[in-house]
């Protein structure tokens, strides 16, 4: 983005925010517990998952958001505190309510989240040595382990940070996001938290999360999967010093574009770090009815199995993509299709396109990123997902359902 460049730190690259990630042996040996606080309360939006089984976090976190205001977020890896009863959402309340406590902080102001396997009880005693451990280690320098600490299957931390100017003064804004498997648009299986120091009004602040995360985290799919802890969170301290920010504010579209390039180069990094994952590929339905008719179209073919064990092989079989949207509920007609391997023709008028050799449409397989590109010539909707193939390694992951 334009007048935008990049800084290290993460979350705690903007003003006024301290993080952690410590080891509290919820799933050892790695960092499973991290941190991030604002030196002063803070407008916060969020988008939860769409799922209809909910994590205890989304359920708590969810009535937290509405006041507007939030100072810290607690996560645990290791355990989604998901279908585990009564139990499981007083923990997500004790979370908070030990995290205000070790901080000195109101426990409304404090957002617990949970990533990992669903159905087992939290290991309380676990979690409240944690969090201590996590509040004495904040630091402002803490955005790294922060990022580590809320990995599962992650094979790599996801950051981002930059500083761009809002009424001439320079403002920041960091992210972090976990996620590797079960991701699927609608609120993309995964965590992602930003901070900013950024004055900013809490209804203006949910409408730019809102729009950012459907051009996002709402655009991407590993394995089809849409978990039921899906969470995104924004804290904006206003520590920056500019005048609050607004939808009428004249330097509103800088901060929308900064958030925009945020959450899109952590989605993007969440794709990229698929489980098992060895090809990054971008899938586009021009031409449909309708947008909603794309919509299933890329869903379809970004999902198939049969499409993405074939991108993994390095084979172009494009029928099982026309397969896929024939059965995706959009309209068709076979003789109009079109679809190309980036920019190379595959398929013509619902046939094998005319020239093309095997070997060419092999040689674009065979790159690590790629664009699947169909045209149905019967509107003007589009649609856009970002996705992978899918491996050997991606069974080997899931195999183990503790994972």
């Amino acid at each position: 983005m334009k007048g935008c460049k990049i800084v290290p730190g993460g979350v705690t690259a903007p003003q006024g925010y301290r993080a952690s990630g410590i080891e509290a042996r919820i799933k050892s040996p790695k960092r499973d517990m991290a941190l991030i606080v604002s030196d002063v309360p803070a407008s916060v939006a969020g988008m939860f998952t769409t799922n209809l089984i909910k994590g205890n976090h989304v359920k708590l976190c969810r009535k937290l958001i509405k006041a507007g205001k939030a100072q810290a977020v607690v996560i645990n890896a290791g355990n989604a505190n998901a279908c585990n009863g009564p139990e499981g959402l007083q923990a997500a309340h004790r979370m908070s309510s030990l995290t205000a406590a070790e901080l000195g902080i109101a426990k409304k102001l404090v957002f617990p989240c949970s990533t990992g396997t669903i159905g087992l009880p939290m290991p309380m005693d676990r979690i409240e040595a944690g969090i201590k451990m996590a509040a004495q280690a904040l630091s402002r320098r803490g955005g790294p382990d922060a990022a580590k600490a809320i990995m599962t299957t992650d094979t790599v931390d996801k950051q981002v940070s930059f500083e761009f100017k809002v009424d001439g003064k320079p403002v920041r804004l960091g992210g972090m996001a976990k996620g590797a498997g079960m991701i699927e648009p609608n609120m993309a299986t995964m965590l992602g938290f930003l901070t900013t120091d950024a004055a900013v009004d809490a209804k203006a602040l949910q409408k730019c999360l809102s729009a950012a995360v459907v051009e996002s985290f709402n655009r991407i799919t590993i394995d089809g999967d849409q978990s039921c802890n899906d969470t995104v969170l924004i804290m904006a301290n206003g520590l920056a010093g500019n005048k609050l920010l607004t939808t009428e504010h004249r330097d509103w579209p800088v901060f929308v574009k900064a958030v925009n390039q945020a959450t899109k180069e952590l989605a993007m990094k969440i794709v990229l770090d698929g489980e098992g994952a060895t090809k990054f590929v971008t899938v586009v339905v021009r031409g449909a009815a309708s947008d909603a008719d794309a919509r299933k179209a890329t869903r379809a073919v970004a999902n198939s199995l049969l499409v993405k064990t074939a991108w993994c092989g390095g084979d172009p079989n494009w029928g099982r993509i026309i397969d896929a949207v024939g059965y995706s509920g959009a309209k068709i007609k076979e003789e109009l299709t079109e679809i190309r391997f980036d920019a190379l023709p595959a398929v013509k008028n619902g046939r094998r396109a005319p020239g093309v050799e095997l070997k060419d449409l092999e040689k674009v397989f065979a790159r690590k990123s790629f664009s699947v590109v169909i045209n149905l010539h019967l509107g003007k909707g589009t649609d856009t997902v970002y996705t992978c193939d899918c491996t050997e390694e991606y069974i080997k992951i899931n195999a183990d359902y503790m994972t």
